[in-house]
């Protein structure tokens, strides 16, 4: 069975409220006993005595949908999960704030957990996805993935 993922970009942080939306959905999906969720955080980091204050993200969009494609593919074969979904900004996410929205679902917890766990994973390693780190100072460097 094909799945095409919807856009899985947002022009922006991801707001608490969409997380929270997302998940009371899922409360008429019966079948569903567990839920595994990932977000992630734009960190303060700290680099040469400069403190990262957001981090603009850039995307070859085309690819990284059909790599996103790939992944997910691979997680509904690997794993019985019931749905799967995915969000990543783009644009100018300020430290505190949502950049990254895994959502995965099953009948039972292990499979939701494991495959929530690898997509995260491959979507750090394999998606052409570039981070620029914004400093306070107006400088920037470019994010190492890790």
């Amino acid at each position: 069975m094909k799945r095409t993922p919807k856009n899985i970009f947002r022009q922006g942080a991801i707001p608490a409220s969409f997380v929270g939306e997302s998940i009371a959905k899922h409360s008429s999906k019966t079948e569903i006993g567990a839920h595994s969720i990932f977000l992630g955080q734009v960190r303060a980091d700290e680099a040469e005595g400069k403190k990262v204050t957001a981090i603009e993200y850039t995307a070859y969009e085309e690819m990284a949908l059909e790599k996103m494609h790939e992944i997910r593919e691979s997680a509904f074969a690997k794993y019985p999960v019931t749905c799967m979904h995915i969000y990543h900004s783009l644009g100018k996410v300020k430290t505190g704030e949502i950049c990254l929205f895994v959502f995965t679902s099953s009948p039972h917890r292990k499979a939701a957990i494991e495959a929530c766990n690898e997509i995260v994973e491959r979507i750090k390693a394999e998606l052409p996805i570039w981070g620029k780190e914004l400093f306070e100072d107006e400088g920037y460097q470019w994010k190492v993935n890790n």
